[in-house]
């Protein structure tokens, strides 16, 4: 299957989960990403505000405030995505795509080890992934290598093997509930 086959089969799953499944596997995972040596060792979480039937990360984000992590997102300006701290993830307004983002530009995270949580369609064992299509983090990795990288999904989401092209970069951990 090709990746915009791919794409649409996913994107239709995903369509019919209803809140409670989404709400049931998000807290699943989310008990595993915060007991994961990757977020265990971080100083600094770059994760993304939950949109449309995305595993809702917003508990991930407040924990990892709680723990003493700082905490950024990503804002799209452009075709450049920056990520930027919150203190407070209520200070978000619908951004890029209609995906919440934060209100201030500022301040800019500059953290070379910062765990990233990657969003993503599609994901195979070995750290492929598919995205949304914009190529947002694959930019940001390729301008930033060295990051962790984690990513969270759903069961059906996974798939046997993810046709990679030359500037897609793989994923650290995958976990899936």
């Amino acid at each position: 299957m090709d990746k915009k086959a791919l794409r649409n089969a996913i994107r239709q799953r995903k369509r019919a989960m209803t809140e409670q499944e989404i709400c049931a596997a998000s807290q699943k995972l989310a008990e595993q990403f915060l007991t994961h040596p990757l977020y265990r060792q971080a100083k600094t979480l770059y994760g993304y505000l939950p949109y449309n039937q995305e595993v809702r990360t917003t508990p991930i984000l407040k924990q990892a405030l709680l723990d003493g992590k700082q905490v950024a997102v990503p804002k799209v300006y452009g075709d450049e995505m920056r990520f930027i701290f919150l203190t407070d993830l209520e200070q978000v307004a619908s951004g890029y795509a209609g995906i919440p983002e934060p209100v201030a530009d500022g301040p800019v995270a500059a953290d070379p080890t910062a765990l990233v949580l990657m969003p993503g369609l599609a994901f195979d064992e070995k750290g492929g992934r598919i995205g949304y299509g914009g190529g947002f983090y694959d930019r940001f990795l390729a301008s930033e290598p060295g990051h962790p990288t984690v990513a969270l999904c759903y069961a059906f989401q996974m798939v046997e093997e993810i046709p990679m092209e030359e500037f897609d970069v793989p994923i650290d951990c995958v976990l899936w509930a």
